[in-house]
């Protein structure tokens, strides 16, 4: 397995910024960044690792200040510590070459008064397969800055991923933002990371059909391409290795000719027409200021199977190859992830090294539970469900107590990410169980039960925290312990709920009794999220 993008491109972009603004590269480091510990991935701000437990504003809130003026406080009561909002092209740019930072700076600064960090939505060149954020003066000149065509030869708001012009563009202003952020951000670390772009790909179509497009999908697959699969050979994913071969493996010729006709194909040459420009962009914001960046996926889904129903190009799963070879500067791959097939997603998005953010996912009742699967079966760096701003109704119940629970345990997390010693699980009455191995016992996990009714559905994160010694959160679940070795039964010794202050234990009520199931099982109220020590003995 080899190494994720941002080892490959950060340290290069790291030292250009760094040397072009007369800086060491020591100094820029204190940014927040990305920083591999063992085969996990931390972010990292002000020197410790920090995980995301965000929420992403609606499309246009951030746009005005005093709308946001009303929004900031409820944020801050919901135990988020990082908003995801928007800034879009066409408001800091509104004339070419003139820029208007007055919202970004307004922003951060109400960010910073409820102790909330952001992270930034590069919305530009590209918005859901779309071009609906680019300046009027980019939208009235469509000369200078090209279109893809539809079916029938008109044109449509969706710029061409062939056009330097567009890219340039894009990239000059993106610039312009990072080097901002750079002196108005670059101590305080309000701003974490950046998404470059938003679900990009083509709509309406397997890929671009202009003439430009067509000349370039006639063309050879370019060097740079090649050269990255025959070096990775080995360890490409097996969607793209497939492909390849079953069209005879070529080191060279067209795009039919290396990957054979059909869809799948138009979508690989669309991934490689935008990576290259995403990863241009990205890499010239870099330049600037190297803060994370990350490009998201409007996934396939079993309502948009075929390249077009869905946006034909984006980083998705089965094109990460690709996004690695053409946007190096890209360092997470991240899916937008709604609909069915939740932890399918996560273990694809966790691939090749690539560590799993949720920047999008749906709110609503799923969300609270399914943070904790993120977290600690997949090491996330962070999850944020969309329309935070949303009435409370909208969101359910859980989230902000889920949040509020996993703020007290966010050391004990990131100190255990990729140790082999932490689970999460989602349950419901279609999965009911759960288990996992770690701390020298197995965990059989399970929905817990009320009176001999099985609760509708649970949701929790274990840890290992010592010998014989776990710390649990969740509700509405049940645990039982088998050992590894040594004696062959596991009971409970001791079981705590509690809080945890300032990363110290603050122990409240002993469980017993009925709350352990007579000892037989660490047990999780369904009724309210809470936190729990649990010691665990053997006997024979």
């Amino acid at each position: 397995m080899r190494s994720p993008t941002f080892s490959i491109g950060a340290a290069f972009f790291l030292a250009a910024a760094s040397t072009a603004l007369g800086q060491s590269p020591s100094a820029e480091s204190a940014a927040p960044h990305l920083r591999r510990d063992g085969p996990a991935v931390q972010l990292v701000v002000d020197g410790k690792p920090f995980l995301i437990l965000g929420g992403e504003l609606l499309n246009s809130s951030s746009s005005s200040r005093e709308h946001m003026q009303a929004v900031w406080p409820r944020l801050a009561a919901m135990s988020l510590n990082t908003v995801l909002t928007p800034v879009s092209w066409d408001m800091i740019e509104p004339a070419e070459g003139r820029y208007d930072f007055r919202l970004v700076d307004g922003l951060i600064q109400d960010a910073r008064a409820q102790n909330l960090h952001l992270v930034l939505l590069w919305l530009a060149s590209w918005k859901n397969g779309m071009s609906c954020y680019m300046p009027l003066w980019v939208k009235q000149d469509c000369d200078r800055f090209p279109r893809v065509p539809d079916g029938s030869g008109a044109g449509r708001e969706l710029l061409s991923t062939l056009s330097d012009a567009n890219r340039n563009a894009d990239a000059r202003a993106f610039a312009a933002l990072m080097r901002h952020l750079r002196g108005f951000d670059g101590s305080a670390h309000t701003v974490l990371m950046i998404q470059v772009e938003n679900e990009v790909g083509i709509l309406g179509d397997s890929r671009d059909r202009s003439v430009a497009a067509n000349s370039a999908f006639a063309a050879p697959v370019p060097a740079a391409l090649m050269s990255y699969l025959e070096e990775h050979r080995d360890a490409l994913l097996p969607e793209l290795r497939t492909l390849w071969d079953g069209a005879g493996g070529k080191a060279s010729g067209s795009w039919q000719e290396v990957f054979g006709p059909g869809l799948a194909t138009d979508e690989i040459f669309m991934a490689w027409n935008y990576a290259r420009y995403v990863g241009y962009v990205a890499a010239a914001g870099k330049a600037e200021y190297a803060l994370p960046m990350y490009a998201n996926a409007w996934l396939r889904q079993p309502y948009f199977l075929t390249p077009g129903t869905y946006p034909s190009g984006g980083p998705q799963a089965e094109l990460m190859d690709v996004w690695h070879a053409g946007a190096p500067a890209i360092d997470i791959l991240a899916p937008d992830l709604y609909g069915p097939n939740f932890t399918e997603w996560c273990f694809k998005y966790q691939r090749e090294g690539n560590p799993l953010f949720l920047p999008e996912t749906e709110s609503g009742p799923e969300a609270g539970a399914r943070v904790f699967y993120v977290l600690g079966a997949h090491d996330g760096l962070g999850f944020s469900p969309f329309g935070i701003d949303m009435p409370a109704e909208r969101l359910g119940p859980d989230l902000g107590q889920s949040y509020a629970i996993l703020s007290q345990l966010a050391p004990l997390i990131l100190e255990s990410r990729g140790l082999g010693r932490m689970t999460g699980f989602s349950l419901d009455k279609a999965h009911p169980t759960a288990s996992a191995s770690f701390g020298g016992y197995s965990l059989e996990i399970a929905l817990d039960s009320i009176f001999g009714r099985t609760t509708a559905k649970g949701y929790g994160l274990i840890v290992a925290a010592g010998p014989g010694e776990f710390v649990g959160a969740g509700r509405g679940f049940m645990v039982r312990f088998k050992p590894n070795g040594g004696l062959p039964l596991a009971g409970l010794g001791r079981v705590e709920e509690g809080t945890y202050r300032d990363g110290r234990w603050i122990p409240g009520r002993r469980l017993n009794g009925d709350e352990t199931d007579q000892g037989g099982h660490w047990r999780f109220s369904p009724f309210a999220s809470g936190i729990q020590r649990c010691t665990v003995y053997q006997y024979r």
